[in-house]
């Protein structure tokens, strides 16, 4: 499961929007908007890599926000 707020966060701090991020990744806004819906779970392995280049994450950034480990 993605951590979605993590994400989103890091989307703000990078100085973007859901929709710029889109393009810098070369997807439809509307598209982005779908993967990250349902807790990123139709993010596919390219996506994550696309987006944790353009957002310039770490190793560790990005293993927090897309293998998120879901604790009960």
């Amino acid at each position: 499961m993605v951590n979605i707020n993590k994400l989103k966060g890091k989307i703000v701090e990078k100085g973007l929007t859901v929709g710029k991020l889109a393009g810098k990744i070369g997807i439809d806004r509307s598209t982005l908007y779908r993967k990250l819906g349902n807790n990123g779970e139709s993010l596919t392995i390219r996506d994550a890599n696309l987006i944790s280049e353009a957002l310039d994450l770490t190793p560790q950034e990005a293993t927090d926000i897309f293998f998120t480990q879901v604790v009960a």
